[in-house]
């Protein structure tokens, strides 16, 4: 089991460095990849309840690594959700200044839900654990 943490912390950093930098560059990098436009922006799923479906399933993955890497020390946990529902607000925020980016709520939102729901889950397997 320990082994498999190290990867996961392995992924959990390379994704959150990955997340940091699309978010951060000022256009699309997906976009240009997929479409060739730095304009576009893939979409994997139809976004649900004003919620971007795409923000949302980043954060719930990147919580889910992080969860996994740091599951065995319950205190370092709370600091890592801590951090990020930080990263996911200031993120987005950073979109007010960067060129090419908007900031939209739909986006915070699915970040942030992302986030949340990943925490929720855990505590749900913690309780049912018991």
């Amino acid at each position: 089991m320990q082994k498999i943490r190290k990867y996961f912390k392995l992924f959990f950093k390379i994704s959150n460095f990955t997340i940091i930098i699309l978010y951060l560059y000022p256009g699309s990098i997906l976009g240009w990849i997929v479409y060739g436009s730095l304009k576009s922006q893939p979409q994997l799923t139809r976004d649900f309840f004003s919620i971007s479906s795409n923000h949302f399933y980043t954060f719930l993955i990147l919580s889910l690594f992080a969860i996994i890497s740091y599951s065995n020390i319950s205190k370092k946990l709370n600091y890592i959700f801590l951090y990020l529902l930080f990263i996911s607000v200031s993120l987005e925020l950073t979109h007010l200044v960067i060129p090419n980016r908007s900031f939209q709520y739909e986006d915070l939102i699915g970040n942030m839900s992302g986030v949340i729901i990943s925490y929720i889950l855990i505590k749900f397997y913690e309780f049912i654990r018991r």
